[in-house]
């Protein structure tokens, strides 16, 4: 396994989750159902102005939660529905055409074998034939009775309203008073949302993405030639993961294939080393292509001294045993403020992730 890993950058196995109650077709997904994009860009202006008003209001409806932020709502929503990416969202926060679920009915349909009867006589659903799941935040009709609020002015709390689903979600999330800003007690809320491990994980894959994109640094103070290198990698975000991609003209076609067994021989795009090798090239560095050999380029950053340590441009490494550089699975380019540009695994896109999100922090280098 590790001659494998050394051969290719590579990172974890893809998670696969989508909500037990939802059958949307509505964003961009891969083969495997997992879901693409990953920087604020990819949310509707509209839509992340609800999330923000849900967490501005969220504490007139549950005074003791704490640590609610708008991250945490849009990684819901990313999984739930893509944002409503594809309806138009008018100025008062409704969502057109409606967004609803599969009919959870016992049919099968969309994977769902549960039975759930009606509870709204089809006014949030719009059929009187079972439960489905409706609004950007795919509430069930029976949630939304307890957790439905109106954020505007309408007097109306309707789940088919970005306001008010978001501020729906807000309260169903901080349901007994959580503090989110703890890790444990933010899993077990999304945990309520949908008893799925896997979901957990996407969902808190997504809220770490936003953050990370959230808080993306100045870059009117770095040397030139740095802030060409991490200009020429984020003008790729949003391009697919290819196994073995990249290179320093830019995307290519992979290979087969990784410890998970997916292959990027049909995919167009970027490994993590690939990502590293063609932003580098854009000031003329030229770097071995499989991640534990750039760890020998420029000036080694050791794990020891902390991610304190990094500066922007930086190449940040990961590794199964740290300290052991022969292991080095892994890596990214330091963006600042913790963040880092990433092609994190298949199924995935070339993103902004916090450093943290991966395991085995091995240090970096400096190459300028």
């Amino acid at each position: 396994m590790l001659l494998l890993f050394a051969a290719v950058c590579c990172a974890a196995p893809a998670g696969n989750a989508i909500s037990a109650y939802v059958a949307l077709q509505t964003g961009a997904r891969d083969a495997d159902g997992i879901a693409t994009g990953g920087s604020a860009g990819d949310i509707p202006a509209r839509m992340l102005s609800a999330y923000k008003n849900a967490v501005r209001l969220v504490g007139r409806y549950a005074p003791t939660c704490q640590g609610m932020r708008w991250p945490i709502l849009a990684g819901i929503a990313k999984v739930e529905s893509n944002h409503a990416v594809g309806r138009a969202i008018a100025a008062n926060g409704d969502i057109r055409p409606k967004i609803y679920g599969v009919v959870l009915n016992g049919s099968g349909q969309g994977g769902n074998t549960a039975v759930f009867p009606d509870t709204d006589g089809g006014r949030w659903d719009g059929t009187a034939n079972g439960e489905r799941a409706v609004g950007p935040f795919q509430f069930l009709p029976s949630t939304w009775k307890h957790v439905g609020r109106d954020a505007g002015a309408d007097k109306i709390a309707d789940p088919h309203n970005a306001d008010d689903a978001a501020l729906g979600a807000a309260l169903y999330l901080c349901t007994g008073g959580r503090d989110l800003t703890r890790r444990a007690q933010l899993k077990a809320a999304i945990w309520q949302y949908n008893h799925s491990s896997a979901y957990v994980a996407n969902v808190v894959g997504w809220i770490d993405q936003y953050t990370a994109a959230a808080a993306a640094p100045d870059l009117t103070t770095v040397p030139a030639k740095v802030r060409t290198v991490i200009e020429a990698a984020l003008s790729q975000r949003g391009v697919p993961y290819s196994w073995g991609g990249g290179n320093t003209r830019g995307p290519s076609y992979g290979i087969c294939c990784s410890p998970s067994g997916k292959s990027g021989a049909a995919i167009k795009g970027f490994d993590c080393s690939g990502l590293t090798t063609y932003a580098y090239a854009r000031v003329g560095l030229r770097l071995p292509r499989t991640a534990a050999a750039q760890a020998g380029a420029g000036r080694r950053i050791e794990a020891g001294l902390g991610t304190s340590a990094l500066k922007p441009g930086d190449l940040v490494f990961y590794a199964t045993a740290p300290g052991r550089d022969v292991t080095i699975y892994h890596v990214g380019i330091y963006l600042g403020r913790g963040q880092m540009i990433n092609a994190p695994r298949p199924g995935a896109v070339v993103r902004i992730d916090a450093v943290n999100t991966m395991s085995g922090y091995a240090g970096g280098a400096r190459l300028l």
